[in-house]
């Protein structure tokens, strides 16, 4: 027969029961005198001691030897009697001697009477917890090292409004101020005045909250007031919730980097240069013996035209041979200045097999009597789209390096055709035109092979040349899209290919189609127009008025720029001002442009010139005509810059 319990004596067992079923926490009483009263089964587990063991013994025991030198033991019981309760974080010693991170509560028991009669311990092993955070903080303990160590980089924290929140020692060094002069400063005191004003920091900033990213290059400004080129990354910095907390910045000196950039792009664009010097001086002898028979055509027939009436029927086929060899001048002179003068690539689709054809006859006064050319391009070869003037060049170095390769003579081969690539050469797949150049010369020896496209490379003898022809062509098969290849045999020849993406025939006659029609509608302006000449030359300037008046319009003409000032000052009404750009004195055709459109802004200024080497800067302030124009020409450019 169970007896009966009490109220009491049932809630007790209760609580006992449940003490005795926890095992994750030590749960034991100690006494005032500090010995231990009671052990659960979560004490044994945790301790290693077996309730027998420890009964009776001091709570001390748990605690390392350090602690109890301290007297740390007694100071919580201490804690605990005044306070009511005590807890602590520490190491603690089980059975084995091993420790374990402790999460210790020692709270006061008190009697009937309200006096303490012992303690209740609580302890919780928290050593895996522990070991996790001290991980997290030796990870971030690295991590501020690594980012303190790094000097080559900016690395730093905005808050939310772009205030700086810390700062590593390569912003220190790369922006010139300490940590305690910036945190709390706004970033956009690195930017220039004017990148302020058009709001690049508050740009930046939205952009990366709006794309979690921003990144661009520019301009920053150092503490000393110097600027130097950055890259500029901007991360957005979110809590797990995608609250924004804030901005990493990092900020990178590119400054030596861009000025050597900057220094081989004007390397480069020396090496060009010299490169067309030394094609032109191929051309020099060729180029005379031309210019001498335009000459002679000319001035034969002026001076037989002067003998002759007025009415003669022999002045037409005279005056038709001139115009032919004054045409032959005029094409000669545009491609000596296309090779001669520093412009930007003008890549377009071109008809190879006509290119090839019209440089041919440049490329044959080139080389020597004993070498023949033969041009043997299949039909229907592809167009590419090239810069055909850097095209041309190519051939013409190629066909220099061939020459010199025969000096007893030979054959020289310029050939095309269409070809369907599958990854050779450098990668290139799909349908390219294979231009090739072969000669029948000594060949290439097989040691020097792998540097032929080396800048200043050569094999010629001291004063036979640059070494900067190979470098040119592969640069051009380079910059068009394609490769060049080269195979060579001692004393059977050398062939070079030049490896070019084909156009489709569509686009083709679509850009062709489109200068056609630009040509067809170069007729007569709806009304007359009242311009004013500006040309240093009387017999330009006597020439150009007359196209102008056969054409319809009212001309003045005047030789100085400062007497087309004083003309329009006077109250003169002009609809065009033609002036040539290159003219002796103080000021140019460029400068009346630039005064005319400062004074009368809406007058329109039509330039042209024989030769600038900076036409194309001129050319993106005012529209420019070169010489030689025909009056087709000069029409077409008239109504382009009135809309017609």
């Amino acid at each position: 027969m169970i007896p009966c319990q009490t109220g009491v004596e049932h809630s007790e067992n209760l609580y006992r029961l449940l003490v005795e079923s926890v095992v994750d926490y030590a749960i034991y009483m100690v006494g005032l005198d500090g010995r231990v009263a009671t052990w659960n089964p979560g004490a044994a587990r945790i301790k290693g001691y077996a309730a027998e063991e420890v009964i009776g013994q001091p709570f001390a025991m748990f605690f390392t030897e350090e602690d109890r030198r301290l007297g740390r033991p007694e100071q919580a019981l201490a804690a605990a009697r005044k306070h009511g309760r005590f807890e602590s974080e520490g190491w603690r010693v089980r059975k084995d001697g091993s420790l374990f991170w402790a999460l210790a509560v020692v709270d006061a028991v008190y009697g009937e009477g309200g006096d303490v009669i012992g303690f209740a311990k609580i302890t919780r092993d928290m050593t895996e917890r522990y070991a996790a955070q001290q991980t997290l903080v030796e990870s971030e303990r690295r991590f501020r090292l690594l980012v303190q160590g790094v000097t080559d980089y900016a690395i730093f924290m905005l808050d939310r409004k772009g205030h700086i929140v810390n700062w590593n020692s390569g912003a220190q060094r790369i922006k010139g101020y300490r940590s305690e002069e910036i945190i709390g400063q706004h970033f956009s005191r690195f930017y220039t005045d004017d990148d302020k004003t058009a709001g690049g920091p508050k740009r930046a900033l939205a952009e990366a909250e709006r794309n979690g990213r921003f990144e661009a290059e520019g301009w920053r400004v150092r503490k000393d007031g110097s600027l130097f080129w950055a890259n500029v990354i901007i991360d957005a910095i979110r809590e797990e919730d995608g609250n924004l907390v804030g901005f990493a910045k990092i900020t990178r000196d590119l400054t030596e980097r861009r000025e050597s950039q900057r220094a081989l792009e004007e390397m480069r664009a020396q090496l060009a240069q010299a490169q067309k010097l030394e094609a032109l001086g191929q051309l020099t002898g060729g180029v005379a013996h031309d210019f001498n028979n335009v000459l002679q055509v000319i001035l034969a027939g002026l001076a037989v035209a002067e003998k002759l009436p007025s009415n003669s029927s022999s002045l037409a086929p005279m005056f038709a041979e001139m115009r032919m060899a004054a045409t032959r001048a005029n094409d000669l002179t545009k491609r000596l200045l296309a090779f001669s003068r520093r412009a930007p690539l003008r890549p377009e689709v071109a008809d190879i097999s006509k290119v090839i054809r019209d440089a041919a006859g440049m490329i044959g006064r080139t080389l020597n009597a004993s070498i023949s050319l033969d041009l043997q391009i299949e039909e229907d070869v592809s167009p590419v789209r090239i810069d055909t003037s850097d095209f041309e060049i190519a051939l013409l170095n190629l066909a220099v390096n061939a020459r010199d390769a025969m000096p007893q003579g030979g054959t020289l081969r310029i050939g095309a055709r269409n070809v369907e690539l599958r990854g050779k050469p450098d990668g290139l797949v799909g349908p390219f035109v294979a231009v090739s150049v072969r000669d029948t010369g000594v060949g290439i020896p097989e040691e020097v092979l792998s540097r032929i496209f080396e800048p200043f490379f050569t094999t010629k003898p001291l004063g036979k040349g640059t070494g900067l022809g190979l470098s040119q062509v592969h640069g051009f098969a380079q910059q068009a899209g394609g490769a060049v290849t080269v195979s060579s045999e001692a004393d059977k020849g050398t062939e070079f290919t030049l490896w070019l993406r084909a156009s489709s025939a569509a686009e083709y006659a679509l850009e062709r189609r489109a200068a056609d029609q630009g040509l067809s509608q170069a007729g007569a302006l709806a009304k007359p127009l009242c311009v004013l000449v500006v040309d240093d030359d009387p017999g330009v300037s006597r020439l150009t008025v007359g196209m102008l008046e056969a054409e319809g319009h009212r001309v003045v003409a005047v030789t100085d720029p400062r007497v087309a000032l004083e003309r329009l000052d006077s109250g003169e009404s002009f609809d065009l001002i033609l002036s040539d750009v290159i003219m002796p004195g103080g000021m140019n055709g460029v400068d009346l442009a630039r005064e005319i459109r400062r004074r009368w802004a809406d007058l329109p200024i039509l330039l042209v010139t024989g030769f600038a080497e900076d036409s194309d800067a001129i050319l993106q302030e005012f529209p420019m005509l070169h010489k030689p124009f025909t009056t087709i020409e000069l029409t077409q450019t008239i109504k382009s810059l009135f809309g017609m």
